[in-house]
C-alpha cells in the first residue's frame, strides 16, 4: 500500500550527518531480555500455592522462595511497614476472587529479584488454561507530586477508602525497589467495573527503582504511571489489551529499554497505545501549564505482530493527549497505522511542535505518519517526523525483523541495513 506520496520527495536514501549519529538497528540490542524473561508464560508449569497471604499486612514481612504463596482478594500493605519478596519467589494469584495487591501511602515493597531468580506473580490457573485478566494487579501507592488540583488523587477501582489516597511533596521518596519481576494474566475486570492493571504506579517517588519487569497478557495496561517522577529502564509489555504503557497526571520521568509487542486481534474496543501519554486528568484538574505529563523515550522497541492481511485493525503507536509532552529518541515502531496521534487540545502547529519530538529512530507503517484532530495540521505536522527514517511502503513483520514470534526472546534486530530505508531531510 503506498503512502505519505507527497513525502516522497522530500527524502533521500542516505543522509551522512544522520547516520553519523543514528543507532544500529541490525544489531541484537536486547540483550538484557534473556535469561529473566518468560514470552510462553502459559505454557509453563508452575508449582502449586502451599500458603496464603493475609488480607492485611500490618507488620514488616518477608516472603521466602522456598515457599510458593497464594494472594487470593485484596491484599493491602498498611500502617507504613515493607513487604520484602526474597529472589525466585513465585506468587499464584487467584481467579475465583481476583487477587490485588495494593501497597498504600507510607508503606513500601521491596521486590528484588535477579536475572536467574526472578520474582513471578502469574495466575493459579493450570498450564494452557490462563487467560488475560485472571486476577488482578499490583498497585504501589506514593507520595510524589501530582499536576490534579488538589495535589491528591483516589486509586481507580473502588478500594478500601482509607488505603486507596496518593500524593503529596515527597518527590524523592523511596517507594519501592522493583527490579526482576515478572507479571502474567493480570488485568481482572470481573470483580471491578474498572480493573487494575499490570503494574499500577501512583505518584511514584523517585529514589524508586524499577528496572527489568515483564508484564505479560494484561486484561488492561501493562504499565500505568500516574503523577510522580523516576526513571526507569528494561521494561517489556507482552501482548496487553489496553495500552502498554499509560502515563498522565504530571508523570515526569525518563524511560530507557522498553518494549511494547502488541498484536493486531488484542486491542480494547476503546482504543489501545503502546505508548498514551495524558497531560493532565481532566476530572481533577489541574494547576499549572508546566505540570503536564513530560517523559522522554530512549531505546524503545514498539512493535504490532501485523502482517498486510491484518494490519488495518491498529491503530497509532502513541496517543498524545491533554497537551502532554513526549519526547523519542533511537527506538523502533513497526506495525502501526501512525507513529503519533494526537487530541483536540493540540491546536497548532507550533504546539505540535513543542509538545512532540522524535529522532534517530526507525518506523514502518501503513497510514501517513501523523492523526491531528484539526485536519489543516495533518500536512505541516509530519515535520515533527525529520530526521527518522521509514519504510517507503508497509513491510510485514516477518519480513522486518530477524525472529520477531520467537516464544523464547524475540530478536527485533532489522534484517536489513538502515542504509536502505528513507529518511527526511
Amino acid at each position: 500500500m503506498k503512502k505519505r506520496c507527497f513525502l516522497l520527495t522530500a527524502f533521500t536514501l542516505l543522509l551522512t550527518s544522520y547516520t553519523s549519529t543514528a543507532q544500529d538497528f541490525n544489531e541484537d540490542s536486547d540483550k538484557w531480555t534473556k535469561g529473566w524473561t518468560n514470552f510462553s508464560p502459559n505454557k509453563t508449569d508452575y508449582p502449586e500455592a502451599e500458603e496464603k497471604l493475609p488480607n492485611i499486612i500490618a507488620n514488616h514481612t518477608y516472603l521466602r522462595n522456598d515457599i510458593v504463596y497464594l494472594m487470593s482478594g485484596d491484599v493491602y500493605v498498611t500502617n507504613g511497614v515493607t513487604l520484602t519478596i526474597q529472589e525466585g519467589t513465585i506468587i499464584r494469584c487467584d481467579h475465583e476472587n481476583p487477587a490485588n495487591l495494593i501497597v498504600t501511602k507510607g508503606s513500601k515493597l521491596i521486590a528484588l529479584g535477579s536475572k536467574a531468580y526472578p520474582i513471578v506473580f502469574t495466575s493459579n490457573k493450570s498450564p494452557k488454561s490462563r487467560n488475560s485478566g485472571d486476577w488482578g494487579g499490583i498497585l504501589i501507592a506514593g507520595s510524589g507530586k501530582l499536576n490534579t488540583t488538589s495535589g491528591n488523587g483516589v486509586i481507580e477501582g473502588n478500594f478500601n477508602p482509607q488505603f486507596s489516597v496518593y500524593g503529596g511533596n515527597q518527590q524523592d521518596e523511596e517507594t519501592t525497589i522493583f527490579s526482576h519481576v515478572r507479571i502474567e494474566f493480570a488485568g481482572n475486570t470481573s470483580k471491578r467495573r474498572k480493573g487494575s492493571n499490570g503494574l499500577s504506579l501512583y505518584g511514584i517517588g523517585s529514589s524508586s527503582i524499577i528496572d527489568n519487569v515483564m508484564v505479560s497478557y494484561s486484561g488492561q495496561d501493562s504499565f500505568n504511571f500516574r503523577g510522580g517522577k523516576n526513571n526507569v529502564q528494561n521494561l517489556i509489555s507482552l501482548k496487553a489489551q489496553e495500552d502498554d504503557y499509560q502515563l498522565s497526571e504530571g508523570f515526569k520521568g525518563n524511560l530507557d529499554n522498553i518494549m511494547a509487542i502488541r498484536h493486531p486481534y488484542i486491542t480494547s474496543p476503546e482504543g489501545s497505545y503502546a505508548i498514551e501519554v495524558d497531560g493532565y486528568n481532566k476530572n481533577l484538574g489541574y494547576n499549572r501549564p508546566n505540570q503536564v505529563t513530560d517523559i522522554t523515550i530512549t531505546n524503545a522497541t514498539l512493535v504490532n505482530l501485523s502482517d498486510k492481511t491484518n494490519y488495518q485493525h491498529t491503530s497509532a503507536a502513541i496517543s498524545a493527549s491533554n497537551a502532554a509532552l513526549t519526547y523519542i529518541h533511537n527506538s523502533k515502531i513497526s506495525g502501526f497505522s501512525d507513529v503519533v496521534q494526537f487530541d483536540k487540545s493540540y491546536t497548532s502547529l507550533p504546539l505540535i511542535q513543542k509538545s512532540f519530538m522524535m529522532d534517530n529512530s526507525f518506523f514502518n507503517i501503513h497510514a501517513e505518519g501523523v492523526s491531528v484532530t484539526n485536519q489543516l495540521l495533518k500536512k505541516e505536522s509530519l515535520d515533527i517526523l525529520k530526521y527518522n527514517r521509514f519504510t517507503k511502503d508497509f513491510v510485514n513483520v516477518k519480513d522486518l525483523f530477524a525472529d520477531p514470534q520467537n516464544n523464547v526472546v524475540p530478536k527485533f534486530n532489522l534484517k536489513q541495513s538502515m542504509n536502505t530505508y528513507m529518511v527526511m531531510q
